[in-house]
């Protein structure tokens, strides 16, 4: 009876060790030195940057390391001593294998757990849409310079057929893995990209498990949605105060029109100067009806100079204002600006009513709002 009761027990222990696998890594790296060191890093959930959690060394082309098991996935990367540039993969508590390829990082190989599959699933997604955009923009360039109007405008409705379908499959992927940490980063590229109405973004973060939402990018994702909602289309634009060129206060409130136009952007910003001269244009042609523009400049400290110079070179009619403190402007984070330019365009009760638009665009909606279309 002792000996079956042992017997038992092993086999017992050995199950409970097949069906616990754990968090391990291993892979084979066949053009890396032995003796170097694989660096495993982790996005911190304070800082929101990488952050080295472990390590360990190549040896006959092939490294491997144990890792303790994650509470939650993350974004992780591995990184090769002397060797630029990372491997994407998610921690998760499966066996975690890679192919590495040392001339081409990117190109390595990963398998493991659903949420790995999954990851490169969309990472390949990613790649094929970029090369599809980047083979139709050489080929527009083309087209421009032969002035053929009929290919430039199939080519255009191409990408936007393209870009249509990338929106497509990722509204799909979050839908169909609201417990997967890869649909937190789509997520994160939608918002980041302003590829989806933040109403939108909203309800599909809101789809998630409520342990996707508890990792370090799901949280930081329902701050950046909070800070969106404020200045997203419907909203009330929110009041703010800057120095103008000469010194004074300016307020967004004592600037208004009957449409008022907040515009991003800077002096050392090139598309900001190239989109200037059509602003111009618009402001000249509805400033008598009631178009205001507030100009507000993301320029470095220091280069006031600068600032005034662009101006006055791009003949800027408007009101201007700047703290002069680049990406940190109170103004910019207070409306959630990460790329110029930008611009938000208000009615006459200051509520957001359109984002982003430029040119034609923009031109066509002023006058739409102003009864002049």
């Amino acid at each position: 009876m002792r000996k079956i009761i042992i017997m038992l027990a092993v086999a017992a222990a050995f199950t409970s060790c097949q069906e616990d696998k754990g968090y391990s890594i291993s892979g084979e790296a066949p053009k890396m030195e032995d003796g170097k060191m694989v660096y495993i890093s982790e996005i911190d959930e304070n800082t929101n940057r990488p952050n080295r959690v472990d390590s360990t060394k190549i040896k006959d082309g092939h490294f491997e390391l144990d890792m303790e098991d994650p509470e939650t996935p993350n974004l992780s990367f591995l990184e090769f001593e002397g060797t630029q540039g990372n491997v994407i993969f998610i921690s998760e508590n499966e066996e975690i294998n890679f192919k590495v390829y040392k001339d081409s990082l990117r190109a390595s190989e990963v398998s493991g757990g659903k949420e790995n599959r999954l990851l490169q699933e969309y990472l390949g997604h990613l790649t094929k849409v970029n090369e599809k955009v980047m083979k139709g923009r050489t080929a527009m360039r083309s087209a421009f310079q032969q002035k053929d109007s009929t290919k430039l405008t199939n080519l255009k409705e191409t990408e936007k057929e393209i870009i249509d379908n990338d929106k497509v499959f990722k509204k799909k992927i979050v839908q169909e893995n609201p417990d997967s940490f890869v649909s937190i980063m789509v997520i994160s590229d939608m918002l980041r990209m302003k590829s989806y109405p933040v109403n939108e973004i909203k309800e599909m973060y809101e789809g998630l498990s409520e342990e996707i939402k508890n990792t370090a990018i799901g949280k930081q994702i329902a701050k950046n949605l909070e800070k969106e909602n404020k200045v997203a289309v419907g909203s009330k634009a929110p009041n703010f105060t800057a120095p103008t060129p000469d010194g004074d206060k300016l307020a967004l409130k004592d600037a208004m029109g009957k449409v008022t136009v907040i515009d991003f952007w800077a002096a050392w910003c090139k598309p900001c100067r190239v989109e200037n001269p059509n602003l111009v244009k618009t402001y000249n042609k509805y400033k008598d009806d009631g178009l205001s523009i507030i100009g507000v400049s993301l320029d470095r400290p220091g280069q006031k100079d600068r600032w005034i110079k662009a101006i006055e070179e791009d003949g800027l009619p408007w009101h201007q204002v700047s703290n002069l403190q680049f990406w940190q402007d109170p103004v910019a984070q207070l409306y959630g600006i990460k790329a110029i330019p930008a611009a938000f365009v208000l009615d006459e009760d200051g509520t957001i009513v359109a984002r982003d638009l430029r040119g034609d665009a923009l031109d066509n909606k002023i006058g739409e709002l102003l009864n002049k279309g």
